[in-house]
């Protein structure tokens, strides 16, 4: 064989490689092109879907200024716009005003709503009402007891009992004897549970301490008296994270050695995680509930679909430490951890 001839045969042999290749990757290029195309579309504010503009409403118990919500509202923002929808979020940390904005988004005849039950009594007409006028409801974070029985399609969130139980057992692996857990919303049903999680399962003594989330120097003067005249605490938990800083700088000022953990996650906690000035942190993944109840109402409107089977749809809880806070830094910086 001649060297043209040569270079001619493996011409021919290349050409047969990359035409097998080409046909074996669009049985599965066409499907990446298109998830891909949907992410992008997603990512840029525009829909993905061809479904109807709905709009959907978010009615939750945050007081002002609480990041936690701010994550939530993250991820129902990006799956609202996945899903074409218009998304609408009112709050209030009175139960009161909390069911007068719901009732306001049912007068606008909004076409699906999500609720918060921190505070069930309050919410509970509210949210018949809502179903009496043919709105479907999902409830997120707190209220998973009542959910099914207020007529809720699915809850989504983390048990605030088990996530109790979850941190009074990493409290006695760490080898602590008395504990603070630290409430900042009077009534909130969900608080209570996890300090009565945390207390049937942690070994040593633990106490619960009422403060006023509203008022952070408070907070913060509230912890530093009880750690003064109470030096044998050796942690203090928390039930937000814009309350763990609050509680070092309390432990600074009195002196204390108490190990500060707290409930939830983001930008700082993650840091305070990474640097050892927080000891644990306890994710139930707000982004993540956001996200999935948008995307529920969507599915439910669309097809009917309904997740959970009458029983809480889990994102918690989830014992975060140091060793885990540098891989999510990236993300709770973005706010969406």
């Amino acid at each position: 064989m001649t060297v043209r001839n040569g270079v001619r045969a493996l011409g021919a042999v290349l050409a047969a490689v990359l035409g097998a290749s080409l046909v074996g990757c669009s049985a599965t290029g066409g499907k990446r092109a298109e998830d891909a195309r949907k992410a992008e579309q997603a990512q840029a504010g525009r829909a993905a879907v061809s479904t109807p503009k709905w709009t959907f409403a978010m009615v939750t118990h945050s007081g002002d200024g609480d990041t936690f919500w701010d994550i939530v509202q993250n991820g129902a923002k990006q799956a609202a716009a996945k899903d074409n929808i218009n998304f609408l979020y009112a709050h209030s940390a009175e139960g009161q005003q909390q069911a007068q904005l719901v009732d306001s988004y049912v007068s606008k005849k909004v076409d699906g709503l999500i609720v918060t039950l921190a505070k069930p009594d309050a919410m509970k007409d509210a949210v018949a009402r809502a179903r009496k006028a043919g709105i479907p409801v999902i409830t997120v974070n707190s209220g998973s007891e009542q959910s099914k029985a207020f007529g809720a399609l699915s809850h989504i969130g983390q048990d605030e009992t088990i996530a109790g139980e979850a941190v009074g057992d990493e409290l006695g692996k760490r080898g602590k004897k008395k504990a603070l857990c630290v409430l900042h919303e009077q009534g909130n049903v969900g608080h209570e549970q996890r300090c009565a999680g945390a207390k049937k399962t942690f070994d040593g003594e633990m106490q619960n301490l009422y403060v006023t989330g509203t008022n952070m120097p408070d907070v913060q003067a509230t912890i530093e008296a009880k750690l003064q005249s109470d030096k044998d605490i050796d942690a203090v938990v928390t039930l937000g994270a814009p309350f763990a800083d609050a509680a070092v700088q309390a432990k600074k000022s009195a002196g204390s050695k108490a190990e500060v953990d707290t409930f939830d996650l983001n930008a700082k906690v993650a840091g305070a995680l990474k640097a050892g000035t927080l000891g644990f942190a306890v994710d139930q993944q707000p982004y993540l509930q956001g996200y999935e109840a948008v995307d529920l109402l969507w599915l439910n409107r669309y097809n009917a679909d309904v997740l959970g089977g009458g029983r809480p749809v889990l994102t918690g809880p989830q014992i975060i430490t140091g060793d885990d806070a540098g891989a999510l830094l990236a993300y709770t910086e973005r706010g969406t951890r």
